[in-house]
């Protein structure tokens, strides 16, 4: 009996052997750990999504694109053609930065929507301009009597009157600034007629009056650029306020990405190429 237990332990342990040499030789290959899934974290922090009207801030933007790129940086361009859209885009975080407004726009577009979003810096102002209509010299006002279609939204309408008081053709009311209307023209001493007309139609009343006073993006838009005669100066008060920026959710005024975009968009280079590409119509701010 003692040999017959002998004799079944002994096939037992060849038939365990048996089966690990099996388990040993399977051809099914052992399970590879997956793939570890792609690092996108190190490729978003390099990519700046920027929305932008077509122009000119989508023009400037693709002018500085190389020197993003210099920094580490690459942009990503997406173009709107409303005004809305960019910033519930960025609020909502589809963007790192917009580029078509001026601050008070979005100061009352955060009031309205209760979005977050502030202003990381100016880059350039679009000033209006005074075209040639009827008339193709301004040395026609002397002569009494001419008319000047103006935008007549109130703020547009406020610069262009500002504009003809810089030029010694009307005086304000004191202290209307950027409020004034033509109610407050107190002084008229070339009887110059006001125009008012919604601002993207401007330009193309300019046969019906004398003179028409444009903001720079429509002109750009009816090519009318060169009929401009004379425009707001970059130092004026318009300029100062109404300066296109550069918008980011708050908290995001100093991170890397908005240091980089705005040190590129008022680099010297761009400015430059502001200047020249637009001829006064689009200029960089002081």
């Amino acid at each position: 009996m003692e040999v017959k237990m002998k004799t079944t332990l002994k096939h037992l342990s060849v038939l365990l052997a048996c089966a690990g040499l099996i388990a040993g030789c399977s051809t099914k290959p052992a399970a590879q750990p997956s793939a570890a899934p792609q690092d996108q974290t190190s490729t978003e922090k390099t990519v700046i999504t920027i929305g932008a009207s077509t122009s000119p801030h989508a023009e400037i933007l693709e002018y500085a694109q190389p020197y993003l790129e210099e920094k580490g940086y690459t942009l990503k361009i997406v173009e709107f053609s409303d005004y809305v859209t960019p910033n519930t885009a960025l609020e909502q975080g589809d963007l790192n930065a917009n580029y078509f407004q001026h601050y008070p726009y979005l100061e009352q577009f955060n009031e309205d929507h209760g979005t977050h979003l502030v202003t990381a810096g100016g880059i350039h102002f679009e000033p209006l301009g005074i075209y040639a209509g009827k008339s193709k010299a301004l040395s026609a006002i002397e002569q009494g009597g001419c008319s000047f279609a103006v935008p007549n939204d109130g703020t547009n309408e406020a610069r262009a009157l500002q504009l003809l008081e810089s030029l010694g053709y009307i005086k304000l009311k004191d202290g209307v600034g950027l409020k004034a209307t033509p109610v407050d023209i107190v002084e008229n001493p070339y009887n110059v007629s006001i125009v008012e007309i919604d601002a993207s139609l401007v330009a193309q009343t300019k046969d019906d009056v004398d003179f028409a006073i444009v903001n720079g993006n429509y002109a750009l838009d009816a090519k009318i650029t060169d009929l401009l005669l004379t425009s707001e100066q970059s130092d004026s008060e318009g300029a100062k306020t109404y300066a296109n920026i550069i918008a980011v959710r708050e908290g995001e005024e100093n991170s890397d990405k908005t240091k980089a975009l705005i040190d590129v968009l008022t680099s010297d280079e761009v400015r430059s190429y502001i200047s020249e590409h637009y001829n006064g119509l689009v200029v960089p701010v002081e």
